[in-house]
């Protein structure tokens, strides 16, 4: 064999093992973002697990209050309007913007208790109290973790190489499970 045939054989095996190690480091970029968009899904099926179990408390809690609070018609409205609401949401989207609005709206029932003090005393009421309270704690940890692999796939996807790998996986950004604007503190709830 020849020198020359020599060299442009060592060439194009070279070029051949770089395209090789190319396309493998592609493929593990490439599942690296499907690993990450999964992550952020299964993230927020636990936020959603939490919030169901926060909407199938409530009922239980208005028809504790109702007993007290016949007259407040339009706040038992407007909860089981925001749980309805929620359940037909279709985006993840439309689903932080439900629970935001039912948090609104369950802010306002837990207001009543400073207007019946009988309803304070009520057993009933301080058990759903207690499981509520567990269940809102239960979500902020499950939103956090959420926000958290959302960052982690959002930064990913502002990188020079994850903005091409991404869109060539389809992966979109993510949205942050953000409370709205003059929701940030958590409403005065006193059982004294």
């Amino acid at each position: 064999m020849s020198q020359g045939i020599k060299a442009v054989l060592i060439v194009l095996a070279v070029i051949v093992g770089l395209g090789v190690m190319v396309f493998m480091w592609g493929m593990g970029q490439y599942n690296k973002v499907v690993a990450m968009d999964e992550q952020v899904n299964a993230q927020w099926a636990q936020v959603e697990n939490q919030l169901k179990r926060r909407f199938d408390l409530i009922p239980n809690l208005v028809e504790t209050t109702k007993g007290y609070a016949k007259h407040e018609k339009e706040i038992f409205e407007n909860i089981a309007n925001a749980r309805k609401s929620y359940f037909q949401a279709q985006s993840v989207p439309e689903k932080v913007a439900a629970a935001n609005g039912f948090e609104s709206a369950l802010s306002r029932l837990l207001m009543l208790q400073e207007n019946y003090p009988d309803l304070k005393a009520n057993e009933s009421f301080m058990k759903l109290m207690d499981s509520l309270e567990g269940t809102e704690n239960r979500i902020a940890v499950e939103r956090k973790r959420y926000n958290d692999t959302v960052k982690i796939l959002n930064t990913y996807r502002r990188t020079v190489v994850g903005k091409f790998i991404a869109a060539f996986a389809g992966v979109d950004a993510a949205e942050y499970f953000k409370i709205p604007e003059g929701q940030q503190e958590a409403p005065q709830v006193k059982f004294d």
